[in-house]
């Protein structure tokens, strides 16, 4: 099977939002009149990003979740996104199930695939996504303003729970399966992200840890927060995932989870205390759970405490490629 049969087999569709659909030199997009497009790509590395063993369905899902989720982050509508491949070979069964992952998603979210490249080689997936935003409603990461409150979107932790099963942890049974899930299929908080705009002040997408991500947005606000360590564990205390041998809660490694995991694919975002009736009318509406973990601070850098109010003794590092 040769490069542009593959492409016509497995990856080419109708389009609408391109008037000359896939396979042209370039792809013309039509956003809604007036909008801004928000622009976000995202490469995927086997043995980096993933495990040869993945099942190509939830990969092709996941390699557009992590592009979603940086729309989301930015409070975008997806329109659509592109596709550059590198396989070591045409396998068709692997192509039939990371397309159809793949495209599952993007129907869920009304994306659609407009071009890209093939090629041979190790196996690596980049795809860069393509949204739109009216003018002044994007989320930001320098918006974060002392006295807003800080939130998360759903449970951290799973997905590097799950890495540290692959690394030989020992967890309950079942709570493999579960978490397993959570780092092969996220679920991109694009309906939080629309949901948000005009209440959060400031937003990340949380793929490199809480601590790490939550930092991008201070760096860029001149500003510092505090996290209630107690409330952020709540988020996942009820998960048997994080329970020991003997049948009790790991906190000190739920807490390494939480805030230093990453693959989450989560929302840290920041709202004014008066806004707390509508961040939580807003999770309700995108069905999507949300949790005030602490304040930002005027004073820079980050502080952890424990339910007593008392500082944590503990660093944590955020996910770096070249660290």
């Amino acid at each position: 099977m040769g490069e542009f049969e593959l492409i016509d087999r497995y990856f080419r569709r109708p389009a609408t939002r391109a008037p000359l659909g896939v396979g042209d030199d370039c792809a013309l997009l039509a956003p809604a009149p007036g909008s801004h497009l928000a622009v976000s790509s995202d490469m995927l590395v086997e043995g980096r990003h993933f495990l040869s063993t993945v099942d190509p369905a939830r990969l092709g899902h996941k390699a557009l979740a992590v592009n979603l989720s940086d729309l989301a982050a930015c409070g975008a509508r997806p329109l659509a996104f592109t596709l550059a491949l590198a396989l070591p070979r045409a396998d068709t069964t692997w192509l039939e199930g990371f397309s159809r992952g793949l495209f599952a998603l993007a129907d869920a979210h009304g994306c659609e695939l407009v071009g890209g490249d093939t090629t041979q080689g190790p196996l690596n997936i980049c795809i860069t996504v393509f949204g739109e935003v009216p003018p002044g409603q994007a989320l930001l990461r320098g918006g974060a303003r002392a006295g807003d409150d800080l939130w998360v979107s759903g449970t951290l932790g799973d997905a590097r729970l799950a890495l540290e099963v692959f690394r030989g942890r020992p967890v309950p049974p079942g709570g493999f399966e579960a978490a397993r899930a959570r780092m092969e299929t996220p679920t991109p908080r694009v309906a939080l992200g629309l949901a948000l705009r005009g209440i959060a002040t400031a937003a990340a997408d949380v793929s490199d840890g809480l601590v790490g991500d939550l930092g991008h947005i201070l760096t860029a606000s001149g500003a510092g927060a505090t996290i209630d360590t107690s409330v952020a564990l709540q988020t996942i205390a009820e998960s048997n995932h994080f329970t020991m041998g003997n049948g009790n809660f790991d906190a000190s490694f739920a807490l390494e989870c939480v805030l230093a995991g990453g693959d989450d694919y989560e929302l840290v975002f920041t709202a004014p205390p008066a806004a707390r009736d509508a961040v939580r009318a807003a999770g309700q509406a995108a069905d999507t759970p949300v949790t005030r973990i602490g304040c930002i601070d005027r004073a820079p850098g980050l502080r952890l405490i424990d339910g007593a109010g008392q500082p944590v003794p503990r660093h944590f590092a955020a996910f770096d490629h070249f660290a």
